[in-house]
Order: structure tokens, then C-alpha cells, then sequence
């Protein structure tokens, strides 16, 4: 049976009542001044991931990955609204961050702050609802319509196994950053992202060099300010920069991607290179591996990160080949897969996502069957504890 408390709280931005029921799933919504849950602990709870990154920086791209390698293709709900931000598969639930707007387009605009401001969104909602899913509750969450602009009426969300939160703020709040059980940062350099944004904004958008320009220029102080310190809290960091294989290179086009992981977590070990703990560099082209200009280099060692024991993996270059991924795959230890080449079939069954021929997409795939591993040993940690109980 399960055991429920209730909690009240004074929301900044929110004027809603949340009842959640948990062995029924039902969930009221009125309108108040306070925001009241009742929540139900339960035994099997859901793992929380979260992952952060300015806008246009790959996340969904990630998303797509992450779900795939539990299996099942993440899809928004079924018969709710069209303009739903979720993504929901047989065992994740993404959700993204932008429902928790607490102004519209339009309120942005007149009070002259960007959704890159803590003051536009709503972080005492952001806190109690993700708590609530973490427990085994079902919330109505908020949509942030993005074609309108406007914030759309609220839809069921139920508990998953595992619960990604993407956006812009995940790590922004103490209390929402406490209940991750594990969290990423994608951390584009300003070339790059600029880089991208020129591809994408020119070539399907029609915008100026201009108002490309200007609108970087414009969020830039926000991001610095809300966004960008948040990667200090991250128990994975995958930068993305250019290529030092091509003296002054900035087109964006061949990448070198870090992928920095925190040392000392309970359940995650840190991918690494031939020999734990060395300072390596490889170049792997040659026999079993086809590279064309300009090559790739890999590198790996341990370093310090925001006053954190780190090692960082490292690719520069891109694939020619990417059956060929098996060998590199091979000389990797700690990628936690199930099988010899699971790296590699991952790679193959989406080569067409952006960055597959490159440490974007190997470094995603990675994080993906690391975070697959986590769960599992979470899970097992919990179905141990009742049992260590019961013995005592």
C-alpha cells in the first residue's frame, strides 16, 4: 500500500491545484493561489536524467539515442495535444523544460527578457512535479506551445522508468538539481555554434548573416549568465569544437568532440583508452580503419574539471567508414554494452542522425548505454534494500 503526504507550496508563476492519486493516476486541476500535491512514495521509483544545452545545440538529436538504446522509439502521446514537447517510449519520458515558461511569447517581450532568464519560468513548478514523477505520481504538466508561442493547457504525464528533463535549466535550481540521479551538459563552443547556426538558419530559414549575428549577440548574456555555468554541476560534459587537424578551420563541418567524465560516482565508471588512468593519443588510421583528410585523433587522460578528479575522452576527426567503428569500439574499455560491437550497431542503425561520422555521435551512443548501465544498478540497489531490511 502507499504511503501518501501532502505539501503546499507558493508558486512564483503558477495559479494551479495539482491532486495527484497515485493508485488511480488521477489528477485534478483547479485554479488557486497555492499549489497543493499529494504524493505517494512507492518502492519503485523513477530514475531522473538530466540533460542541459542551449537551444540548437543537439539535444533531441541525443534524445533519439538515449531512447533507442533502451529499446522502442520515443514518440509524443498518443491522442493529446499536437504541439506536445514529450516524447514518451516504452521506458523513458523526455520532457522539455520550455513547459516550464511562466510567460508567453508575448509576456517575454514586454517585460524584455529572454526564456534564457530565470524570472521566465516557473522553477517552484519545475521542482514539484519532477519530485512527484521521481516518487511514482502522475502531474499534469504545462505545454509551451512553440509554434503559438503561448502556453497551452496541461497534459497527463505518468511515471516512467526513467525520466530525461532537457532544456536550458535542469541544473539551474538547487532543488531540481538534487533530485537527478545523473546529469549532462552539451557544451558547444561559440564557433561551432555559430557554425550551426549559419548552416541551419540561412540554408532552411532564409536569414540574414545579420540577424543571425544579432540574435547570438542578444542571448549571449543570459547564457553566460544562467546557462552556461550550470556544466560545473554535470557528472558528464561532452564539448564540441573545432578541428585542430586543419590550421584555422571554422566551418564547423569536421569537429572535435571531449568527452569529460566526473570520477568517484557511485555508479558510473568512466569510459577509457587502452589503459586506465594513462595519458594517451592515438592516431587509428591505417589498416583497419579508412580515414581521408583530415584524419582522426583520439586522446584520453585525467585532468581536473570546476575543482573535480575527471578523465576525458577525446576524438578529433571523422569516420570514413562506420562498420569499420568496431575497431576503434575494441580498443575502448568501461562502455558498458551488452554485447561485443553494440557501440558500433547503434552507430549503423542511425547513421543518418546528425554527427554519426563523428564524437557527437559516438560520445552520445556512449552516454546512452552508460546511463542504460546506471539504471540497472539503481534498480538492483533498490530491490536489495527491502531485502537487506527484511534479513535484519
Amino acid at each position: 500500500m502507499a504511503v501518501c503526504s501532502a505539501y503546499t507550496i507558493q508558486s512564483l508563476n503558477s495559479t494551479k491545484t495539482h491532486l495527484g492519486f497515485h493508485q488511480k493516476q488521477v489528477i485534478l486541476y483547479t485554479p488557486t493561489k497555492k499549489q497543493s500535491t499529494i504524493t505517494c512514495s512507492v518502492s519503485d521509483k523513477t530514475v531522473v536524467i538530466g540533460l542541459a544545452a542551449d537551444s540548437g545545440c543537439g539535444k533531441s538529436t541525443f534524445m533519439r539515442r538515449l531512447t533507442s538504446v533502451f529499446g522502442g522509439a520515443a514518440e509524443p502521446p498518443r491522442g493529446g495535444n499536437p504541439d506536445s514537447n514529450t516524447l514518451i517510449s516504452d521506458t523513458t519520458t523526455v520532457i522539455c523544460l520550455d513547459d516550464y515558461h511562466s510567460l508567453d511569447r508575448t509576456g517575454r517581450k514586454e517585460k524584455g527578457v529572454t526564456a534564457l532568464d530565470p524570472k521566465s519560468n516557473d522553477f517552484d513548478l519545475m521542482y514539484v512535479q519532477v519530485k512527484a514523477l521521481k516518487e511514482g505520481v502522475a502531474v499534469e504538466k504545462p505545454i509551451y506551445n512553440h509554434v503559438t508561442g503561448l502556453l497551452d493547457p496541461p497534459e497527463l504525464i505518468k511515471p516512467p522508468k526513467i525520466l530525461v528533463i532537457e532544456g536550458l535549466h535542469p541544473m539551474y535550481d538547487a532543488r531540481v538539481r538534487d533530485l537527478l540521479d545523473f546529469s549532462i551538459y552539451l557544451d558547444i563552443s561559440n564557433e561551432v555554434k555559430f557554425a550551426w547556426k549559419i548552416q541551419r538558419d540561412m540554408a532552411e530559414r532564409g536569414h540574414s548573416l545579420e540577424s543571425i549575428k544579432a540574435s547570438i549577440e542578444a542571448r549571449k548574456p543570459d547564457f553566460d549568465a544562467y546557462i552556461d555555468p550550470q556544466k560545473q554541476y554535470a557528472d558528464a560534459v561532452m564539448e564540441v569544437l573545432p578541428t585542430q587537424l586543419i590550421p584555422g578551420d571554422n566551418e564547423g563541418k569536421v569537429l572535435r568532440v571531449k568527452l569529460i567524465m566526473k570520477e568517484g560516482m557511485k555508479y558510473f565508471s568512466p569510459v577509457y583508452l587502452f589503459d586506465e588512468g594513462s595519458t594517451i593519443t592515438w592516431i587509428p588510421c591505417g589498416r583497419k580503419l579508412t580515414c581521408s583528410y583530415p584524419g582522426i585523433k583520439f586522446s584520453y587522460g585525467p585532468d581536473t574539471y570546476y575543482s573535480h578528479e575527471v578523465s576525458v575522452l577525446e576524438m578529433d576527426g571523422q569516420f570514413d567508414r562506420l562498420d569499420e567503428l568496431i575497431y576503434v569500439e575494441s580498443h575502448l574499455s568501461n562502455i558498458s554494452t551488452k554485447f561485443y560491437g553494440e557501440v558500433t550497431q547503434q552507430m549503423l542503425k542511425h547513421a543518418d542522425f546528425p554527427g554519426s561520422n563523428n564524437g557527437t555521435g559516438l560520445f552520445q551512443t556512449i552516454i546512452g548505454l552508460k546511463i542504460r548501465d546506471l539504471y540497472e544498478q539503481l534498480i538492483a540497489s533498490k530491490a536489495a534494500t527491502p531485502l537487506q531490511a527484511t534479513k535484519a
